[in-house]
């Protein structure tokens, strides 16, 4: 029975990773939120037939709730995991249409700090003290969700200077995945990124007129990219393309690098 730990799977992309992985009954599903409660109200009006999900209430900048997490999983797989998805992420509203140089400077190094406490340094918390579990695991593999928008070539060619914050913290993640590939891939874990596409989660809704504007200059840059790009995936399908490339990766070709939910680097 491959066991699985997901970060964020209170909702989005997370609770579809939940929600496609506990389709299985022969997955063990442990999921990590900050609103337990809520989670397990969700889990038993949507999934109340799934016996195979564990929801264990903890925050990325909560190191002692991560190591708590820890030790009930270790409880409920007895000591060991197959598959650490890190999913869950900081991604504040304050400059996700803005460009560095359009932003208050106190403001945004307040808004940097908790990107960067959530997104690299609960990410490398994480990782560290969940380490020992996957090494007792038979599948052995550990993912970050990351961004297309942390790829510098991306940035560079379609000249996207908005959503700093994310995408600084996002690339710094993947230099994360890198040194703990560089640590462990002797060791037969593969750790590796990936992003999951554009993804409808509700984050362009409910837009002033100004960041609508923005938004659509951006989706331009997206279509010249990928002439074929519609419009966000549903979740559902993107949840389904990254668990397709993670079946499939392997040390050899994935381990400490970036990815699309194409498994290359063609990231819509």
């Amino acid at each position: 029975m491959p066991s699985y730990f997901i970060t964020g799977a209170a909702r989005n992309i997370g609770y579809g990773f939940l929600r496609q992985i506990s389709a299985d009954p022969n997955n063990t599903v442990i999921v990590l939120v900050r609103d337990k409660p809520a989670t397990d109200t969700r889990i038993s009006a949507e999934l109340s037939d799934r016996k195979n999900i564990s929801v264990i209430q903890g925050d990325l900048t909560d190191i002692q709730s991560l190591k708590t997490a820890v030790e009930e999983t270790s409880k409920i797989t007895g000591g060991s995991l197959d598959v650490l998805i890190a999913s869950a992420a900081y991604t504040g509203d304050y400059a996700r249409f803005d460009g560095l140089g359009d932003l208050d400077i106190e403001r945004l190094g307040a808004d940097m700090h908790q990107h960067f406490e959530s997104n690299v340094m609960g990410n490398i918390n994480l990782f560290n003290l969940f380490v020992p579990l996957i090494r007792n695991g038979n599948l052995k593999k550990v993912v970050a969700i990351s961004t297309g928008l942390s790829d510098l070539d991306l940035i560079r060619k379609l000249r996207i200077a908005n959503a700093a914050p994310y995408s600084i913290t996002k690339a710094a993640l993947n230099m994360v995945v890198a040194k703990f590939h560089a640590q462990y891939a002797d060791e037969g874990i593969l750790f590796m990124a990936i992003c999951p596409g554009s993804v409808a989660t509700g984050n362009f809704d409910n837009l002033t007129p100004e960041q609508e504007t923005k938004a659509g200059v951006m989706f331009q840059k997206f279509i010249k990219y990928a002439p074929h790009f519609t419009g966000p995936a549903p979740i559902e399908d993107a949840v389904k393309d990254v668990l397709q490339v993670v079946d499939k990766a392997t040390i050899e070709t994935n381990g400490g690098i970036l990815v699309s939910h194409f498994g290359n680097k063609q990231f819509l």
